[in-house]
C-alpha cells in the first residue's frame, strides 16, 4: 500500500479530477441501460439476446473499469463511483489513515478518515 503524504495526494488531485469526472458521467450512463442489459443478458440463456447500444454499454463498461486501473495504479482508492470519492492511505500521528476527497470539493484535500470509520468519520485536517 502506498502511503502518501497530504502534498502528494494534493499534487494528484488535478490528475485524478477528470478521471473521476469521466467515470461519474459513465456510470451515469451504465445505471440508464443497466436493466436492458440485464434483460438481454437474460434472453441469451434462451437462444436471444442482443440489445440496442450494447456495444455502447460494453465499451462505458471497459473505460469504467480503465479509468478505475488507472486510479488504483497511483495508489489511491476509489470509495464510490457516483460521487466520485477517494481516500489516499496516510501516515498521521504515527499510524495510517485515509486522506478523503471527493468531485465537488476545492483543490486541495481538507480532510480525513480512520479506516474503520468510512466517510461517516471525515475529520478536518
Amino acid at each position: 500500500m502506498k502511503i502518501f503524504t497530504v502534498e502528494e495526494a494534493n499534487e494528484l488531485i488535478p490528475i485524478v479530477r477528470p478521471k473521476l469526472e469521466k467515470i461519474k458521467r459513465h456510470y451515469e450512463r451504465i445505471a440508464v441501460m443497466r436493466e436492458t442489459a440485464r434483460s438481454a443478458a437474460g434472453g441469451a440463456q434462451h437462444g436471444g439476446g442482443g440489445m440496442e447500444g450494447g456495444t455502447i454499454y460494453v465499451k462505458t463498461l471497459y473505460e469504467v473499469g480503465r479509468l478505475t486501473m488507472e486510479i488504483n495504479t497511483l495508489g489511491i482508492q476509489l470509495k464510490d463511483y457516483t460521487r466520485g470519492l477517494i481516500d489516499f492511505p496516510c501516515e498521521l500521528d504515527e499510524h495510517v489513515v485515509l486522506l478523503c476527497w471527493q468531485l465537488g470539493e476545492g483543490d486541495e484535500i481538507e480532510w480525513w478518515h480512520e479506516i474503520e470509520a468510512g466517510f461517516a468519520g471525515r475529520q478536518h485536517l
